[in-house]
């Protein structure tokens, strides 16, 4: 039985990357997309931590909804419909190759946005994360969950241009939690509810893993490395529930032929 070989991965991969670098479109949402919410904090403050964190989440949900989720569904349902994964599973490549290879563009374009973000937001007043470690695990549970939702999605998805609406639900799913802050006259069950949602797990994690944000209402770092901890407890057990259902749900249906 052929084991799983990252060499062959690797190659893979890299013809994934030159695909997705010649569709301007795809690699507009994968490079340069997530980084222009950034443009927010030069008309606001320096050094003004509330906004960084909004900006810094808006950037990361950027990256999730397009540079992964739907840029992994795009090109999955591609490679689907033009039947080269049948072909490809018919040869040496192991399936967990090619989803691996599928969802690394988004994950290496991510990683790098993730990256570069930091000396960027500092360059422009913000603080370096409190805790970087924490920052890290968001990095990687985010890749993992919405390039497993993208498999999941594409389940259903007839074709590439169908990818628009089938993948609203998602992005409404991720964009709402984020905003609950702001929305005036929401009950606290409402609010509590949302707070389960991935986005608002990864927006809690930024403010309190980044900026050291004490709650919704802070305005400016109050906790210590230490005290993030404990502090994001709770937003981390949420993104990393939506890793596992993710991942289940993209493994008992994902599909590798056209729809008939």
């Amino acid at each position: 039985m052929t084991t799983f070989s990252p060499r062959r991965t690797a190659n893979l991969t890299r013809w994934n990357v030159v695909l997705l670098s010649r569709n301007r479109l795809a690699f507009f949402y994968a490079a340069v997309f997530p980084l222009l919410p950034l443009a927010l904090l030069f008309t606001g403050d320096r050094g003004d931590e509330a906004l960084g964190a909004r900006t810094i989440t808006t950037g990361f949900l950027v990256a999730s909804l397009f540079t992964i989720y739907y840029n992994v569904l795009s090109q999955f349902v591609n490679r689907r419909d033009e039947l080269v994964l049948k072909r490809m599973r018919t040869g040496e490549a192991r399936e967990v190759e090619l989803l691996v290879s599928i969802a690394m563009p988004g994950a290496l374009s991510t990683l790098l946005v993730a990256t570069i973000v930091v000396p960027l937001a500092a360059a422009l007043g913000q603080p370096l994360p409190v805790n970087p470690l924490l920052y890290a695990v968001l990095v990687v549970l985010v890749i993992a969950t919405f390039s497993a939702f993208a498999f999941w999605t594409a389940a259903w998805t007839r074709s590439a241009e169908s990818a628009q609406l089938t993948s609203l639900p998602l992005i409404l799913l991720a964009s709402v939690g984020p905003m609950t802050s702001s929305i005036p006259g929401m009950s606290d069950a409402l609010r509590e509810l949302l707070s389960l949602t991935p986005g608002a797990a990864m927006s809690d994690l930024i403010r309190v893993g980044w900026f050291g944000l004490d709650g919704p209402d802070a305005t400016a770092t109050t906790l210590s490395f230490a005290e993030t901890g404990s502090q994001a407890a709770e937003p981390l057990l949420v993104l990393a529930a939506w890793t596992v259902i993710a991942l289940a749900l993209a493994r008992r249906s994902i599909r590798w032929e056209p729809r008939t």
